[in-house]
Parts: structure tokens; C-alpha cells; sequence
């Protein structure tokens, strides 16, 4: 049956060759960011200074709801296997058989990531600062929610993605600010975090194959995927650049930890994290829709749609 459908159109057992290019550019681009974050965060007079601001600062300079209750390590966990037992029962139950093995190999990819890099990435002494001078990057309990919505948003049907996108996005948001509000983490360990995630996951979705991709049946284009995806990445990149230019902006007091750098410092930490977490749900939310459901013929329901005749 198989090979009489990749005969009829290659497209009902992989995503087209362009998509597959696409997930693996982005994800070495996200990846090469994360590595780009720790070293200004980690390897440079400015970032120790601009980090050191954020965490002495930010719970008496941001609002306190910020804190979000002060989310506790057992919450965090506990929601982020929610969502993973809910990804993979919902796979299971659309019989996706490739989907649980790459959502698996993922999870487990994604675990010895969090756990390696931190005890073997350096942390040089560069200035003087009043938090922990040990590596704290990248954040265990930002990777495990990032990964856990990722997760849940690859696993179900097209109707649901843009839903669990914007459920992702707010779950690591609120883990990402919470951990920086409790002085857990750093800036840079919650930036890095989100975006190995993303890294991982777009070259997870390039491996996507047969029953890892929605049923020939059921491909249909999604205006909800369209634009929220569209609204995610947009909305991701203008908060980024924003907290870009506000570092930029206190960059000469960063050389000398003045304290006027602090609530500039801050407030950008909080674009930041808002920023790059809806970015990157933003673009797996759109590459998930385009390695699942390549459309074609055999994948629309009814005929494709036509340009209008010309009277």
C-alpha cells in the first residue's frame, strides 16, 4: 500500500524536500543562537555584569506577579509531564507510530542536554558579582517546560496546533520569568534553554516520515495555524529586538555596574523572554504544519483550488 502511494505522489510518506532543508537550517540557526547567548552572557565582562543586575534586581524592579506565586520546582515538573503523557496518548491514539519514536527520541535528547551541558560549560571569573559565580546554564526546568509544550504541540492533530502553541508559549514564559524572579537562573541560562529546545525539535521534525505525518486524508490548510504562527513570530521578533536595543542602550553602564543599568537590564531581560519563547513556538508551530501535512491532491479534501476563468 505504501509504495503504491509513494508511486501515486511521494508526498503522502515525506514532507517535501524544501521543508526538510528549512527545519535543518533552523534548527542549526537556533542552536548557534543558544551558543551565541551563553558566550555574551557567560564569556564577557558585559554579559556577567548585565546578568548580575538582573538577578539582584529584577524581583524589587518587575511587577510581582511576575513571580507568578513563585512557581515551585514540583509544579513545573508536574505540569511538563502533563503534557508530555498527554502528547504521547494522543499519538498513540491517531496511531502515529514514527511520531512516538521521534517524540521519545527527542524527550531523551533533550534530558541529556540539561543535565550535560551544565556541569561541563565553563564560567570563567571575569569581574566580581554578588551571584553565584557557578555555571547555571542552561536552565533544567525552562528546557523541560519548552520541551514538554513543543512536545504536546508536534503530537496533536492540525485543529489543535495553534491552541497548544499559544499554551506552550505561556507555559514557558511563566517557568522562564518565574526562574529569573526567584533567582534560580540567569537571563542567558533561560534564552539558551528555549532555544536548544527549538534547535532539537526543528531537526527532529527534518527526520519526519510516513506515520509521523497527519493521514493523506486529513491534510487541509489552517487559518488558525496561519495566523498564529504568523502573530508568534512576529510579536517574538519586535519583543526581542526591543530588548536588544534596551541592553544596547545600557551598555555603557554595564562596563562600570552602574546602577542606573539595573531597570534598563531588567526590562529587557522580560522582552527577551517573552520574545524568544513566542518566536521559537512560532516557527515550530510552522514547521510542524509543513512537514505533517504537504498539500497535494491525494491530501486536500476535494479538488484544489483553482484561479478564476477569465470571462
Amino acid at each position: 500500500m505504501r509504495s503504491k502511494l509513494a508511486q501515486l505522489d511521494p508526498l503522502t510518506l515525506r514532507p517535501r524536500t524544501s521543508s526538510v532543508v528549512l527545519c535543518i537550517v533552523f534548527g542549526v540557526v537556533f542552536l548557534m543562537i543558544a551558543a551565541a547567548v551563553y558566550w555574551l552572557g557567560v564569556r564577557t565582562v558585559a554579559g556577567q555584569t548585565f546578568e548580575d543586575l538582573v538577578i539582584v534586581n529584577y524581583a524589587s524592579m518587575m511587577p510581582s506577579w511576575l513571580s507568578l506565586g513563585h512557581l515551585q520546582s514540583p509544579i513545573i515538573i508536574g505540569v511538563a509531564l502533563a503534557f508530555g503523557v498527554a502528547a504521547f496518548v494522543v499519538a498513540a491514539l491517531r496511531r502515529r507510530w514514527w511520531l512516538i519514536g521521534q517524540l521519545a527520541a527527542y524527550s531523551a535528547v533533550c534530558f541529556a542536554a540539561a543535565k550535560l551541558l551544565k556541569p561541563y560549560l565553563p564560567r570563567p571569573f571575569l569581574v566580581y558579582i554578588e551571584s553565584s559565580a557557578n555555571n547555571s546554564a542552561p536552565s533544567g526546568h525552562t528546557m523541560l517546560a519548552a520541551a514538554a509544550g513543543l512536545v504536546l504541540l508536534c503530537a496533536v492533530p492540525h485543529a489543535w496546533r495553534a491552541v497548544c502553541a499559544v499554551l506552550s508559549t505561556i507555559c514557558t514564559i511563566a517557568v522562564g520569568v518565574s526562574v529569573v524572579f526567584d533567582q534560580w537562573h540567569r537571563p542567558s541560562d533561560v534564552l539558551m534553554a528555549m532555544f536548544v529546545a527549538g534547535g532539537l525539535m526543528m531537526l527532529m521534525l527534518a527526520c519526519t516520515r510516513a506515520s509521523g505525518m497527519d493521514r493523506p486524508g486529513d491534510r487541509v490548510s489552517s487559518p488558525s495555524i496561519q495566523l498564529v504562527a504568523t502573530a508568534l513570530i512576529t510579536l517574538g521578533l519586535c519583543a526581542a529586538a526591543y530588548g536588544a536595543y534596551v541592553i544596547w542602550q545600557v551598555q555603557p553602564g554595564l562596563e562600570s555596574s552602574a546602577g542606573w543599568a539595573a531597570s534598563g537590564s531588567c526590562a529587557a531581560t522580560t522582552a527577551l523572554v517573552f520574545g524568544c519563547a513566542a518566536l521559537v513556538n512560532g516557527m515550530v508551530l510552522m514547521m510542524r504544519q509543513l512537514t505533517a501535512a504537504p498539500l497535494t491532491k491525494l491530501g486536500l479534501i476535494g479538488a484544489p483550488p483553482l484561479p478564476p476563468k477569465a470571462k
